[in-house]
């Protein structure tokens, strides 16, 4: 993997990342790694953070692990002072620890969709309150946090999932505005798609659900790259890819179209398919595999296959925009 022209300016710089152990939070620990930074790596699996801890040493990076259930106000606490005791300062934050639990809303377990708010908007919350004071005391610093597209659309068969993204883009939205004062301090928040990571054989499935990542779904490095250049050029909202855009306009043109027909397709695989219901990494720690990359459905294509579909989505939405223009 080639470096960012600009992460000469991260060498040195102590970065937290929670969720490091797998997927896009394991991605976005080798960018900085590879970038230079100080490394405090967080997750609830003690085995996983050793083996990402390990990784990014392997790397040339300066990384210890700190296993935290970001639910926890007060682990969260803990991983903050261990991060300031390892170079006085914290100059990055990324909010990346999150949790899935697909099925019907009344078969989800009521434990289950409690504890997805717990460690997705809660952790985001305790997270948010315990650096930026520190970003204060300091006088800067820059909280990003990896929000999904599901901060502005709805992700079908996973309503409390969706509220909680819903959530964490207006609090840190409120907290830009609280922030407006402080010119060195930012809060940036990166709207990414599906991805291509270990995120989906994580999560908790339950109405017989049983399914594997699309293939067009975006590479968790990718994704990552995103994350290291908004720590380099700060930015308060920020599309990872066309993709991730190309969904949002979507939804704001065609909502209910949209979600319909992504529910639709999902009732369809709950009546084909016949999984057993799991609860994933929602009550405990991932399982393995602890890696960057999850099973697809079907194999990944080319970036030129990728790079038409892309072109097909813009010339459709042109044709949308254009006869909306005309009625």
């Amino acid at each position: 993997m080639q470096k960012h022209n600009a992460t000469s300016s991260l060498s040195g710089k102590t970065v937290v990342i929670t969720g490091a152990s797998s997927g896009v939070g394991l991605a976005t620990a080798e960018a900085f790694a590879i970038s230079g930074c100080n490394l405090v790596l967080a997750s609830r699996g003690e085995h996983a953070l050793n083996e990402a801890v390990a990784y990014c040493k392997s790397l040339g990076a300066n990384a210890v692990g700190i296993s935290t259930d970001v639910s926890d106000e007060t682990q969260v606490a803990t991983l903050a002072r261990q991060a300031l005791a390892l170079s006085g300062k914290i100059d990055y934050w990324v909010n990346n620890a999150g949790v899935m639990a697909s099925g019907k809303f009344e078969e989800i377990p009521i434990e289950v969709s409690h504890q997805v708010v717990k460690t997705n908007l809660l952790g985001y919350l305790n997270c948010a309150h315990t650096v930026i004071p520190i970003f204060k005391q300091q006088g800067y610093g820059i909280l990003i946090n990896n929000v999904s597209i599901g901060g502005f659309m709805p992700a079908p068969y996973s309503a409390v999932y969706s509220a909680t993204k819903f959530g964490i883009k207006g609090m840190m939205e409120c907290l830009q505005g609280e922030l407006s004062n402080e010119p060195d301090i930012h809060v940036c928040n990166l709207y990414p798609q599906i991805q291509r990571s270990t995120g989906n054989m994580h999560s908790a499935k339950y109405s017989g659900l049983d399914f594997k990542i699309p293939p067009f779904a975006a590479d968790p490095r990718d994704t990552a790259q995103q994350l290291l250049k908004l720590a380099i050029h700060p930015k308060r909202d920020k599309f990872p890819d066309f993709a991730s855009w190309a969904l949002k306009t979507m939804h704001g043109i065609l909502p209910k179209l949209l979600v319909n027909t992504a529910s639709s397709g999902m009732r369809m695989m709950m009546e084909i398919k016949d999984g057993e219901p799991t609860s994933g990494n929602v009550l405990k720690a991932s399982a393995p595999p602890y890696q960057i990359y999850g099973e697809t459905v079907i194999p990944v294509p080319s970036r030129k296959t990728k790079l038409g579909l892309c072109i097909g989505i813009a010339v459709g939405l042109g044709l949308l925009l254009f006869s909306g223009k005309n009625r």
